[in-house]
């Protein structure tokens, strides 16, 4: 159970890590000293977020794979973070992207993914 939860709790700060790391720089045209960064700057900035991604994603899921002597197959370490990744980005277009609405389309895609993480479970 806690090695489960670990393994759920890394994979969401991982998680916001790659978003930040693949989406934020979309938003550094309205920060101050950021306005004017070259693509290379971007890719740069990125990748040093990413390292924190990767930082807490081994982790996740060398303590929560089974053969580790964590609960979880392959399979479901990659559907949880899935569903993680997709939860995060939803919140994060929504608190940072005002524009960008999260239509019901959008909840019943986010369903079918819930029912993955079931069937996914299922003996």
């Amino acid at each position: 159970m806690v090695r489960g939860l670990m393994t759920i709790g890394l994979l969401v700060l991982s998680n916001t890590f790659m978003t930040l790391a693949w989406y934020g720089h979309l938003k550094f045209k309205e920060m101050k000293g950021f306005e004017s960064l070259g693509l290379i700057a971007i890719i740069l900035i990125s990748w040093g977020i990413a390292l924190f991604e990767y930082m807490f994603q081994v982790p996740a899921n060398r303590l929560g794979f089974r053969e580790n002597g964590g609960p979880f197959t392959l399979m479901q370490l990659k559907v949880i973070q899935e569903v993680i990744t997709l939860t995060i980005f939803v919140i994060f277009s929504i608190v940072f992207f005002k524009g960008e609405q999260f239509r019901w389309n959008h909840l019943i895609g986010f369903a079918f993914l819930v029912l993955a993480v079931y069937f996914m479970f299922k003996k």
